[in-house]
């Protein structure tokens, strides 16, 4: 039996024996699809379980996306105003708020909600009773869904739900990737990549299965002034092609043909105008116009601090009904493969943004200046940071020979 949980059981692992190693496929998490079923019909969320239907999608085109956090009010009064208890978990990335009902949350509240995700990079909820219908209709308040091409979408045929979902048939295979390839920003290889995205899980492991966020913003804020300015300047390849492959070698369909975009290293989020670096392991490929060792030594670079710098990161545990809502614009995550063989499902619903806007075209479109998220935050606490922002000039040196 696999476990289940509800809003009042207590998340408890399965009594079955669980199968020798040898019989157990392994995987690579993060470009294999979840195809493995334990087979248990009776599983209270049967009808969520991952299906691949053999379906062909046209290209993606580009739409139009009007962030509602620019609508929202910046003290956000509405939605905080109706909370028990608001609690910022890190200074740099992640809040929890309590006392929230998010299907009772009116517009206003919403677009609160999407200008607090914006700033804090990830807002999290417990009990929430939330269902699947729902949480697509909050997300649809944020943007036009989006249909993933290559991973499962549920029995049900749900087409604009995201299945995330593990069980006992599937260990993670060590041999096969690092955990360093683990994080990522959501499709991020799309023309208009997701914005302010929602998770919530529906059976979990009572030990194990957490979810890390990584802040942009905050890696931005790190880095030296003089490479800020290079890093402005640059663009990457965002590629799908690992994915599709990964479908194509288990024999699934590939329902929308793989593409490659081209995005800003540092994007600029359209409401808080505040500068994020942009690439992630999972499907950013090269930097272009610079020699392959430049773009491998920046980006493993920048692949590292956002996977090793914990001043960056928040770490959430996972209940019964918990739900996370980031900005897939401004954050890079990864799960925790330590779980196995329990049971670990969730539903992901997946608004798209604009297209990533750099730093040049931001500032000319909006005639505002792009900002330093930790600066603008000092700013607010009264602490002014003087910042050599200007490279120093070598004086010339004179010669007595």
């Amino acid at each position: 039996m696999a476990p289940v949980a509800t809003s009042t059981d207590k998340v408890q692992e399965s009594a079955a024996p669980v199968k020798p190693l040898q019989a157990t496929k392994v995987f690579n998490p993060f470009y294999s699809p979840p195809g493995g079923d334990d087979g248990d019909e009776t599983y209270k969320f049967a009808e969520f379980k991952p299906s691949f239907p053999n379906l062909s999608w046209e290209p993606l085109k580009e739409v139009a996306v009007v962030d509602r956090g620019q609508f929202a009010d910046p003290s956000k009064a509405n939605l905080l105003g109706s909370a028990s208890k608001v609690k910022h978990l890190t200074p740099s990335i992640g809040t929890e708020i309590l006392g929230i009902d998010l299907r009772q949350l009116t517009d206003a509240q919403k677009d609160e909600l999407a200008l607090l995700v914006a700033e804090r990079g990830v807002v999290f909820f417990r009990d929430q009773e939330i269902d699947i219908h729902q949480q697509l209709d909050l997300a649809r308040h944020f943007g036009p869904l989006h249909k993933h091409a290559t991973t499962a979408i549920p029995r049900n045929g749900l087409e604009e739900v995201h299945v995330v979902y593990n069980d006992k048939t599937r260990r993670p295979d060590p041999s096969a990737f690092s955990k360093l390839e683990l994080w990522h920003s959501d499709v991020s290889y799309e023309l208009q990549p997701p914005s302010t995205t929602s998770l919530k899980v529906l059976t979990g492991p009572e030990v194990g299965g957490d979810t890390l966020w990584s802040s942009g913003y905050a890696l931005y804020s790190s880095l030296s002034p003089g490479f800020q300015t290079y890093l402005e300047g640059l663009t990457a390849v965002h590629s799908a092609a690992l994915q599709a492959d990964g479908n194509r070698a288990a024999g699934l369909p590939v329902r929308r043909q793989e593409v490659e975009s081209i995005h800003p290293v540092v994007r600029v989020h359209p409401v808080t105008g505040w500068k994020s670096v942009y690439v992630n392991y999972g499907f950013t490929r090269r930097i272009v116009g610079v020699p392959k060792a430049e773009s491998d030594a920046i980006l493993q670079f920048l692949f590292h601090q956002i996977s090793e710098n914990p001043d960056h990161q928040v770490r959430f545990k996972w209940e019964p009904n918990s739900i996370a809502i980031w900005d897939n614009r401004v954050t890079v995550h990864s799960a925790t493969f330590d779980f196995w063989p329990a049971t670990r499902h969730a539903l992901r619903a997946t608004p798209h943004g604009e297209k990533p806007t750099s730093v040049e075209d931001y500032e000319r479109e909006t005639g505002k200046e792009a900002k330093d998220r930790q600066v603008e935050i000092w700013k607010q606490q009264g602490v002014e940071v003087q910042l050599n922002t200007k490279p120093k000039t070598a004086k010339a040196r004179g010669y007595n020979d």
